[in-house]
């Protein structure tokens, strides 16, 4: 699988599939990066894409000193699913 890269000037996380691209977009709002909106090829779902490219975006995140909020359904229910990331949430987040 190709690489997750951070598309900064589009605010967004990208990942090359074998059917187009999966996105993971945010907003910046100050220390926080908020995740609004998941998105992998139709063709493409269900094989654990989404979860890899929010991982990454996450990660990331975290390693930029960002707090995130996760306002996109996926992202929110990858979080809870993952408690290793609790710390990087936003407060009330």
């Amino acid at each position: 699988m190709a690489a997750v890269r951070h598309n900064e000037a589009q605010n967004r996380y990208e990942l090359d599939t074998e059917h187009g691209m999966a996105i993971a977009v945010y907003r910046r709002q100050g220390d926080s990066l908020m995740f609004v909106h998941t998105e992998v090829p139709p063709a493409d779902e269900g094989k654990g894409i989404g979860a890899s490219i929010v991982r990454a975006a996450l990660d990331d995140s975290r390693k930029r000193g960002f707090k995130v909020v996760p306002a996109c359904s996926f992202v929110a229910a990858f979080v809870r699913r993952h408690p290793e990331y609790d710390d990087s949430r936003a407060q009330g987040a």
